[in-house]
């Protein structure tokens, strides 16, 4: 720790950390004790599709927001400066697109888990594949965002590494199982509250002892680290204008789009408008967390210019920089630093308690239910709970496993974010080319992972053969993080970048901006799985089951004369069966989504159909109502 002594808690900072795990759990225990009790499948894992906006959305954007990402963000800004704020650009697409293309589809196919949609469109296998690329995904990364943090925390306050790690996880495994989907929304909601005290908290102080915004911005232009606009088309720069405002686009829709941690909570809505205006509230709500972030690293430099901790060797890593910051600036102030201990620490709850009970949904209804149709619903929402916890002590071994991989930390998680690009073009492939077969869908998968892991990989082994100064933990270039809950802030903790020839060839690929892999991968998934499905025989329109293709195509190619765009509408009639699966009927009108009213859906539903065999119309003409439907 260099020739400064370490900083340490004081009394009120444990009880104000202690306070936000009481809390988390009584949430916990008030919604395993209220209301149906978690005793079905329904309310364990989709709050009995009862869930309004506002902590839907709240929710959201703190399965976004991880601890690494909370101290992620100031590290940046404090390094390079704003350019990263151009991050913001992305987020109007980025949430748009899912609230008018994959909520549509998702709600009215009345999913619980996203991959369910893979087995309606494509087939078991696809689903299946999906399913497990997903698990394998997370479960590595949920241990690492428990302990990352913890590390950080340790080495700069003393705080005991293991009590915060076992505290976290059995508090946040407790809750998660107990309370299901609700206690992990509405905890979600309070330790965003929390977040947002903690962070504003350190800007406000730290800005009155620089003395000032006015000086913090006037010493942020000196210091060269307010940003103008960089229209650099070059794709191997790590932010430009153009990496972050378009690539940052595909890292948003593979998180908001179709990563089942999301999903779940636009499932959990009461109607589908409450979950397209979920989207509508995260919107700004990101933009202000973006902000937070950002005048955190500004207030930091303001307190140090170039002279940072790290090069003084106080620190070691860029996150310990920022948990210095803190301590320092709250250093005659006790109580403050536990509030951003319990800020960091939301962070990392909100983020392993969703992909808890995530890993629990996709394993109950793709692995277990399609095998055991005959199992009763209360033995499915025991299993349902016993999965959770499960996944909790899984969580907790993970944990223990990153403490043994050192310096190859970082290659966890990029080994996570390599996940989230294939599996968006997975999804893009069937919504939105109607003659993708299931054969395409496989092999393009395969191939987007083997693109993204070759990359991946190839980015880390030069990197590692590149002599740096003090290699970080956790590097924001080897550690494209996109496919889940945290991934755009978490991927800026950053080690020094030295100037160095221009790449070629290969090695330019492996230089590619981690903001890019996302979009990358994605379009190898769809390229290889169109080649391949036109080679096999492209899908028939009567095999396709209804209300799994988006009419992207028809509206996009308005100029072609209608017989040309039915065909490529390929949509088929709402009286076509799904097939080998079990699911309600696609729902062309947008209605509730709460349990009591099944029986009434379907009886509008036959009522439809009655009418559809009495009057055929063309298959383009019932796209154009969904996409006018969502719009």
């Amino acid at each position: 720790m260099g020739d400064v002594v370490q900083m340490h808690f004081t009394t009120p900072d444990y009880v104000i950390f202690a306070l936000l795990l009481v809390a988390s759990t009584c949430i916990g225990l008030f919604y395993a004790l209220s209301g149906g009790r978690q005793r079905t499948t329904q309310e364990f894992l989709l709050a009995d599709r009862s869930m309004s906006c506002l902590p839907v959305s709240l929710s959201l954007l703190a399965t976004f927001q991880s601890a690494v990402a909370i101290l992620g963000a100031p590290s940046e800004i404090y390094t390079y400066g704003t350019q990263y704020w151009f991050l913001g650009v992305s987020y109007f697409l980025g949430l748009l697109i899912p609230a008018h293309v994959f909520i549509p589809v998702f709600y009215r196919l009345r999913l619980t888990s996203a991959y369910e949609y893979l087995e309606l469109r494509f087939n078991k296998t696809v689903r299946i594949m999906g399913t497990v690329t997903f698990i394998f995904q997370m479960v590595i990364y949920m241990g690492v965002v428990l302990y990352a943090p913890a590390l950080a925390l340790n080495a700069v306050t003393g705080f005991d590494l293991w009590g915060a790690v076992l505290a976290m996880g059995l508090v946040c495994t407790l809750y998660t199982t107990l309370g299901g989907l609700k206690a992990v929304i509405w905890t979600d909601v309070f330790q965003t509250i929390v977040m947002f005290a903690g962070q504003l908290a350190v800007i406000i102080v730290g800005a009155h002892q620089a003395g000032g915004m006015g000086e913090v911005w006037r010493k942020a232009m000196n210091g060269s680290r307010i940003a103008s606009l960089d229209l650099n088309p070059d794709p191997t720069e790590r932010h430009t204008f153009w990496t972050l405002g378009v690539g940052g686009v595909f890292l948003m829709l593979a998180l908001y789009g179709v990563n089942q941690a999301q999903v779940q909570r636009y499932l959990s809505s009461r109607t589908e408008r409450e979950a397209v205006m979920s989207c509508y509230v995260v919107f700004p709500c990101q933009q202000v967390v973006l902000c937070l972030g950002c005048l955190m690293g500004l207030v930091m430099f303001a307190r140090y210019g170039e002279e940072s901790p790290l090069d003084k060797g106080y620190v070691k890593t860029n996150d310990q920089m920022v948990l210095y910051f803190v301590m320092d600036v709250f250093r005659d102030l006790p109580g403050l630093p536990g509030l951003f201990v319990a800020c960091l620490f939301s962070g990392a709850l909100s983020t392993i308690s969703s992909a808890f009970n995530s890993l629990a949904t996709v394993t109950m209804e793709d692995l277990i239910k399609p095998y055991c149709p005959a199992m009763t619903e209360a033995k499915a929402t025991l299993l349902s709970k016993g999965l959770a916890l499960a996944y909790g002590l899984v969580c907790l071994t993970m944990a223990y496993v990153a403490s043994l991989m050192g310096s190859v930390l970082q290659a966890a998680f990029s080994i996570f974010g390599m996940v989230g690009g294939p599996l968006l073009g997975l999804f893009c492939l069937g919504m939105f080319f109607p003659w993708a077969n299931s054969t395409g869908a496989i092999v393009g998968l395969v191939a987007g992972l083997a693109m993204a892991f070759w990359i991946g990989i190839g980015n880390f082994v030069s990197r590692m053969a590149v002599p740096t100064p003090l290699l970080p933990i956790i590097n924001a270039t080897t550690m494209p993080l996109r496919g889940n809950m945290t991934t755009a802030v978490m991927t800026t903790l950053i080690t020094s970048i030295t100037a160095k020839p221009k790449p070629t060839g290969v090695q330019a690929l492996y230089n590619l901006s981690y903001l890019w892999y996302s979009a990358h991968n994605s379009t190898t998934v769809v390229i290889v799985g169109l080649i391949v499905s036109l080679l096999t025989g492209p899908m028939k329109e009567k095999d396709l089951t209804p209300g799994t293709v988006y009419p992207v195509l028809g509206n996009l190619l308005f100029f072609l004369p209608e017989r040309y765009r039915e065909k490529l509408c390929c949509v088929t009639p709402l009286s076509h069966k799904p097939k080998a699966i079990n699911t309600q009927p696609y729902q062309m009108a947008q209605e509730s989504n709460g349990v009591a009213q099944h029986k009434e859906e379907e009886k509008i539903e036959k009522d439809k159909k009655d009418e559809e065999r009495a009057t055929p119309q063309p298959s383009c003409r019932l796209a154009h109502t969904v996409q006018e439907t969502a719009l």
